[in-house]
């Protein structure tokens, strides 16, 4: 008997995949699946794909409520935006590792800004490659896990901003995300129709709801730094980042490609990247401070030198790739980043949380391993 855990919010996209990487989970058994509006229905009418598997065949969805989840240890809540923090007050033993943004942003202007609903407060920031996150969490009974977009940018640009590579006032993300990111409900833009053959750009403008998240992440990453001894030059540590994100929709069902681009610090290791004597590589010390942040995380890689990340190779893993170049042209420095929303953006990562906070290695019931073609 493994340690018992629920899904609320099964029927989604996030929470089909929760169930899919629970059912292969050595150390974890599903006491409960609820799922809103399929409450009645049988989970593999809606996730077809787990049908087979004793833990769904014959199992209906339940009604989201605290009687249906209270018997779990670990609750793992995949609902909207908004729907988390009613049913965390009504589960106050149980460890819960939430989906959604209700608990990740400090900041209650910010929240009430992009989200426009009452505010929930902070949780722990789920984010284990962060520094000194996985000592948080494993210390946490309640994690606000991050989105999609933010974990694929933060991946990115964190070690760069610790390294004092560069300043973080002058960020831009540009981030194509497959249709499954937009969540399962229908509507007339996410159809095949529209969708295929076609690209599109959306909540431009800094309107776009990660955007605070990322910003806050990396601000707390500089403010790590001039907490401890910041790098020669290192860019203003400790002021708040600020990032023009614009996202895009690619036609493909699941995995975020984020292009992040950075200008190059002042008076830093950076300033060498350009030196037209050659004596460094324009790129070694970004791809040296990526490869030191993730040396020991089991779930980023930092590619070769001349092979840059593409969403199909963590299809359906809990991977994220990283690719680095200095653009000395333009005096920035630019980091690819891969991952699968529902993956290591999503599912797959709240998987890893619970497991750092079960005391669990990381690694169980995940894999690096994409799934190809």
């Amino acid at each position: 008997m493994g340690t018992r855990v629920a899904v609320a919010g099964a029927s989604g996209y996030a929470g089909g995949e929760l169930l899919r990487l629970l059912a292969g989970h050595p150390d974890l058994e599903i006491a409960a699946v609820t799922g809103g509006a399929s409450a009645g229905k049988p989970v593999t009418e809606v996730h077809p794909h787990l049908a087979g598997h004793p833990a769904f065949d014959g199992r209906t969805f339940g009604t989201t409520d605290a009687d249906t989840l209270g018997d779990a240890e670990v609750v793992f809540m995949a609902l909207p935006h908004g729907e988390s923090a009613a049913l965390a007050a009504r589960l106050p033993d149980a460890r819960i590792v939430d989906l959604s943004a209700d608990f990740r942003l400090g900041d209650e202007a910010a929240w009430e800004k992009f989200y426009g609903t009452g505010y929930a407060g902070q949780w722990t920031y789920g984010l284990p490659e962060l520094p000194g996150a996985r000592e948080e969490i494993a210390a946490a009974r309640t994690v606000a896990a991050p989105g999609c977009y933010a974990t694929t940018s933060i991946l990115a640009l964190a070690p760069l901003l610790q390294a004092g590579l560069v300043d973080g006032d002058d960020i831009v993300v540009v981030a194509a995300s497959g249709t499954s990111g937009a969540g399962r409900s229908p509507r007339p833009d996410l159809l095949a129709s529209e969708v295929m053959g076609s690209m599109s750009a959306y909540k431009a403008g800094g309107t776009h709801r990660h955007t605070p998240e990322i910003e806050q992440a990396l601000t707390e990453v500089l403010r790590g730094v001039a907490g401890g001894s910041s790098p020669p030059g290192s860019a203003a540590a400790g002021a708040p980042v600020t990032i023009s994100f614009t996202p895009t929709l690619a036609p493909m069902p699941r995995g975020i490609l984020a292009t992040c681009t950075a200008r190059l610090a002042a008076g830093s290791a950076s300033d060498r990247l350009g030196d037209p004597d050659g004596t460094d590589d324009p790129d070694a010390a970004l791809r040296a401070a990526l490869a030191s942040a993730y040396d020991a995380s089991p779930f980023v890689h930092v590619l070769p030198a001349g092979r840059w990340p593409a969403t199909g190779a963590v299809t359906g893993s809990n991977g994220a790739q990283l690719q680095a170049a200095a653009d000395t042209h333009a005096g920035r420095a630019v980091v690819v980043s891969a991952t699968d929303n529902l993956g290591k953006g999503a599912a797959g990562q709240a998987v890893q949380i619970a497991n750092i906070m079960l005391g669990l290695p990381e690694t169980t019931g995940l894999t690096t391993l994409g799934v190809a073609p």
